[in-house]
């Protein structure tokens, strides 16, 4: 996952900071040392690192801190401060127009970076806000990303406008905009064609769309994967076309992470949002405050929310409730729960965005990991799953024939959801007085 590598040495530094009663300046700027060489280690943008060093340092040697009584907590709150401050702060929203108005977007990258399925991706975010967006494919150059935008637009919904690939990208995209108008459409996306490396043609269709219709948001699409090439990447699009902001893909890649710390104070342009995933829904508004949190270990509770929120069906979780109050709880119910995890990124998303779980860099759950519950529980009747207590020797046999394991899986299985269950009654009657309604994370996990 992105960041592993810098999360680790940057715990490494705090640990010895948060070890010592008090710190003296040569402390605060042996610590600083070592976090400069994570960030270059990181990839990220050398005078950036610079200039935050140097913004820790003033603040982090002055008399409030050094005389403080957890002065190595105050250091790390500056660092973490700074380091949200480096990334912008506050949250960039895409500025639309009102609903009745059409808001053009115009997308823009290399090849490679995932620009289409970020294209598609952004579609979905928008019709889930209520928005009608449509799709325009101008990459009239790469061999199937017509048909790869519409595949991804019917997975999302959205509609795809094109004229095949005889006609120049500029003509489409104003064909599109009559389109819109006469469909009820009102956020145009248009996925232009990329190069393997910046050129002169590209930029100039990019202007020539640009010159020809009026474009509200133009929002380059960049690989966290590829580093410091990508905050240079993003430096020469500004530069050449002024772009209004960056969508950062593949940053649950092996990356390390420089391109999220960098971009913002080299560009002076937001990063909008960060591509987690290869699946369509795995889009994230970027928080620079949430972000710096991920990177210094300390977790991210609010987007965990924000994915549960987005996934979990409140009635479904209200009902689950109730049935866990009375002891109802059973395998159908524990199915419903896996997939709700599923749904909100798996195990290992979930996990690394609690605080002070800290998996280890090398371990990574993957998504089949349920499959051999899955088929267990498949492998029981109707009654059983919603009836554990049938469950007997003969029947356990069965069913470990049915699902292709031994007999033993089913037997911890059924073991282990014996125990969540008088677990979560337990828990149950704990907040029995705390008020209904809130909301609930899955039970199960």
């Amino acid at each position: 996952m992105a960041f592993d590598s810098l999360t680790d040495k940057l715990q490494n530094v705090f640990r010895n900071l948060r070890g010592k009663g008090r710190l003296s300046e040569a402390d605060v700027k042996a610590a600083l040392r070592e976090v400069k060489l994570a960030l270059l280690e990181a990839d990220v943008n050398f005078k950036v690192v610079k200039d935050f060093v140097k913004a820790v340092q003033e603040r982090a040697v002055g008399q409030d801190v050094m005389n403080s009584l957890t002065p190595g907590q105050m250091v790390i709150k500056i660092v973490n401060e700074e380091m949200v401050k480096l990334m912008g702060s506050e949250t960039t929203e895409i500025d639309l127009r009102p609903a009745t108005e059409i808001t053009v977007i115009l997308m823009c990258g290399l090849q490679g970076a995932g620009k289409t399925t970020a294209t598609a991706k952004l579609a979905g975010t928008f019709k889930k806000k209520g928005r009608k967006p449509l799709l325009v494919a101008c990459d009239i150059y790469r061999p199937a990303a017509i048909q790869q935008l519409q595949i991804n637009g019917e997975k999302q919904g959205v509609p795809v406008f094109t004229m095949g690939d005889s006609h120049k990208p500029v003509n489409i995209a104003k064909a599109a905009m009559e389109h819109a108008k006469n469909n009820g459409n009102n956020v145009v996306i248009i996925d232009t064609a990329g190069r393997l490396h910046i050129d002169e043609g590209m930029m100039e269709e990019l202007i020539e769309i640009r010159q020809n219709i009026e474009v509200d948001q133009s929002i380059l699409v960049v690989d966290a994967m590829t580093g410091q090439d990508a905050v240079n990447v993003a430096q020469t699009f500004n530069e050449k076309i002024d772009i209004d902001g960056v969508i950062l893909t593949k940053l649950d890649g092996d990356t390390r992470g420089g391109a999220a710390l960098s971009i913002r104070a080299v560009t002076g342009r937001p990063i909008l949002y960060i591509g987690t995933g290869e699946k369509l829904t795995d889009l994230e508004q970027f928080y620079p405050d949430r972000m710096a949190s991920r990177i210094l270990g300390m977790g991210d509770i609010l987007t965990l929310i924000d994915k549960a929120q987005a996934e979990i069906d409140e009635e479904k979780a209200l009902e689950l409730e109730k049935k866990i109050r009375k002891a109802e709880f059973n395998f159908d119910d524990f199915l419903e729960q896996m997939q709700q995890v599923k749904k909100m990124g798996g195990l290992t998303s979930i996990l690394s965005m609690l605080p002070g779980v800290g998996l280890p860099k090398d371990i990574d759950i993957p998504d089949d990991a349920t499959k051999g519950v899955e088929a267990i529980i498949y492998s029981m009747t109707k009654e059983e799953r919603q009836n554990p207590n049938l469950l007997n020797p003969s029947r356990k046999k069965r069913i470990a024939k049915g699902a292709g394991v031994d007999i033993g899986e089913v037997n911890r299985l059924v073991k282990q959801f014996e125990q969540s269950r008088k677990m979560m009654k337990q828990m149950s009657g704990m907040m029995g007085g705390k008020k209904k309604g809130k909301f609930k994370m899955p039970f199960g996990f």
